[in-house]
């Protein structure tokens, strides 16, 4: 066997674990050509195909399963080795971070967060995707992006989560609604009439509670997104029900008209708004201050 090149190694280990080309250069910030000319090496560095191709994707073979753990130590160790070497500094840094947030995240968090940076590391990229919980934990696992809030824990091997807010639903009006006061009995609740968010966020507790009481809301309006809402409740007789940060927010800062915040009449468990990252990414210096300034940023918020 002719010397081996050990920058063969981060794409074998990445490729492993996604199972897919396209993760894994969108992991080691390279093209999809680089990865297949790289699994062309080592196919013929080892005599095997190592991964084969099928319906779930890059499928290792035995000999690529038996070498896992042993490369997966060796990218380990000089990943460690490489952060001890090179030192991260936030004032200078023009790296780019990846952060999911939902439409709420990017009204209710990213404003805070885009603060605490430019004082931190005013020359940083901070790049925003569009959450989708049910990729949020592929995402993790493929590196597609490095850190993520949403409203859930995340299952998974690896996956680290830090509590960021305590949370709880409440209902979302119209300030002026000509039958719903300074309170909301269960009947308004059903009679009136709703706007439903079908947000890819997560935020599906009231629907599931709703379910077990029995209790149909009168959908009039179904949106995508959470951050319209300022504009279309005043004038209407519209209510909604979202996080009580975020309602409490577009009551201070309202659009088209004042708004006013009210308890559900009926009880949903509070929750937790969770900031994820991979724990792989604890060998990255930089990953690693980006997550603990993350937690800086919003360490002061309350529901």
């Amino acid at each position: 066997m002719s010397a081996f090149d050990l920058n063969l190694i981060p794409m074998f280990v990445a490729l492993h674990e996604t199972a897919s080309v396209t993760a894994t250069a969108e992991r080691l910030h390279v093209t999809q050509p680089s990865i297949s000319y790289a699994l062309g090496k080592l196919r013929e560095q080892f005599d095997d195909p190592l991964f084969i191709r099928n319906r779930n994707g890059m499928q290792p073979t035995r000999l690529a399963n038996a070498l896992y753990a042993s490369f997966k130590e060796v990218a380990q160790n000089v990943d460690s080795a490489i952060a001890q070497a090179r030192k991260f500094d936030p004032a200078s840094s023009t790296r780019n971070f990846r952060l999911a947030l939902s439409d709420m995240g990017e009204v209710d968090f990213l404003p805070r967060i885009l603060e605490h940076f430019n004082q931190v590391a005013p020359h940083i990229e901070l790049e925003v995707i569009s959450l989708n919980i049910e990729l949020a934990t592929q995402w993790l696992n493929e590196g597609h992006v490095d850190a993520l809030i949403c409203s859930r824990v995340l299952a998974g091997a690896g996956i680290t989560h830090h509590p960021v807010l305590l949370e709880h639903y409440v209902c979302l009006l119209a300030a002026d609604h000509p039958r719903v006061g300074d309170s909301l009995s269960m009947e308004q609740f059903v009679a009136e009439p709703h706007v439903l968010v079908n947000s890819t966020s997560g935020h599906n507790m009231v629907a599931e509670v709703l379910k077990t009481l029995n209790i149909k809301r009168r959908v009039r309006l179904r949106l995508p997104h959470f951050s319209v809402l300022p504009s279309i409740l005043p004038g209407t007789q519209l209510l909604t029900v979202l996080p009580s940060h975020i309602a409490k927010s577009f009551c201070r800062h309202p659009v088209s008209g004042p708004l006013k915040v009210l308890e559900l009449p009926f009880k949903v468990p509070a929750f937790y708004v969770n900031l994820h990252w991979h724990e792989r990414s604890d060998q990255s210096t930089a990953l690693k201050w980006f997550y603990s300034e993350l937690m800086s940023a919003l360490k002061d918020m309350k529901a």
